[in-house]
């Protein structure tokens, strides 16, 4: 396995989301403020080119359309702008109107690149889509059935089915289907097209069996299997052809904060243990392959000695005694 290419943008200052152009020779970075800035490789190093100053609160999240080059953030002043680069070579802001009273936590391009989506604090996403009679970016909300803060997003290829995951631990399918931007939905295996044609139809609601908020979801390059990580320390796949049926992998890890597929059988998955991890699909059957860090085990250890230390102190300082709560597992609770 090739080394990993460590790009060190802001020494110690924490990255909150960053996003890629098209062709991976610029990332967009925000470092838990309000500014947003990009950054190019230059040879062996990445020198900042632009700096871009809108938001009045911290930036939650970031996408980059590969095909128009256009550029989407939101954040915590509950704002979402859409950045142009103009001809004299400065990225101009587009204000979206989203009307939502709370932050706007994540942002995502459809495949199509005509429309993007933005979940929210207020329970809500906001399909947006450009409107040149009025020259500005409108949206559409989907309210239904969305209980608590919207997390993640992912688009289904066709751009009409939206993948939303929440703190209220479940992951709903929407049809995000809108007239005059998509072209007429017509039949997947996930939902009918007459389904679809309704914009903001509850499709799908999935509930692991292990509470956890949701942090990540994501389609499959072809769309036919939707998988989710949560803090609950599992990933969770759901298939197209039966969609009644969850499948969990429980990991005796920290929780995931990210996932995606590298193909229609193999998913990657990363997070608080600081290595990403590979799962495989063979047989209609999804299971743990292999860490891709060498040094994922002796960190995973690490952790889990820590933890042992701290549990034991806590307990002998309450005057519990050790032998009552000594267990082989990795996930130990006080």
């Amino acid at each position: 396995m090739a080394s990993p290419t460590v790009i060190n943008l802001s020494g110690s200052i924490p990255v909150s989301c960053f996003a890629w152009n098209g062709d991976r020779t610029q990332i967009c970075v925000s470092f838990s403020t309000p500014e947003v800035y990009i950054y190019q490789k230059q040879g062996s190093s990445w020198d900042k080119i632009h700096s871009l100053l809108e938001h009045d609160q911290r930036v939650l999240s970031i996408d980059w359309e590969p095909q128009s080059n256009l550029l989407a953030t939101c954040g915590e002043d509950r704002n979402a702008y859409v950045w142009k680069l103009e001809s004299d070579g400065k990225w101009k802001p587009g204000l979206v109107v989203l009307r939502i009273n709370r932050a706007a936590t994540c942002v995502r391009w459809s495949p199509s690149g005509e429309k993007f989506a933005v979940g929210s604090g207020a329970r809500i996403v906001s399909i947006c889509y450009f409107q040149e009679e009025h020259n500005w970016w409108v949206a559409k909300n989907i309210k239904s059935g969305i209980r608590s803060t919207v997390t993640c997003l992912d688009w289904h290829p066709n751009s009409t089915l939206l993948a939303v995951g929440s703190s209220d631990f479940h992951v709903r399918l929407f049809s995000a289907a809108i007239k005059g931007v998509d072209k007429r939905p017509e039949d997947t295996s996930w939902a009918e097209s007459s389904q679809l044609r309704t914009f903001g139809s509850l499709l799908h609601t999935w509930k692991s069996e292990v509470d956890g908020w949701v942090h990540d979801v994501a389609f499959s390059p072809a769309g036919e299997v939707l998988a989710w990580v949560s803090h609950s320390s599992c990933v969770c796949f759901v298939h197209s052809s039966d969609t009644s049926k969850i499948l969990s992998v429980h990991e005796h890890s920290l929780p995931y904060r990210c996932c995606m597929f590298a193909n229609e059988n193999l998913l990657i998955a990363a997070g608080h243990s600081c290595a990403p991890n590979l799962y495989k699909c063979a047989g209609g059957e999804w299971k743990f392959e292999k860490s891709l860090d060498s040094g994922a085990k002796a960190l995973s250890m690490l952790i889990y000695t820590v933890n042992q230390n701290f549990c034991r102190l806590y307990r002998v300082s309450l005057g519990w005694n050790s032998k009552l709560f000594a267990h082989d597992g990795l996930r130990k609770n006080i």
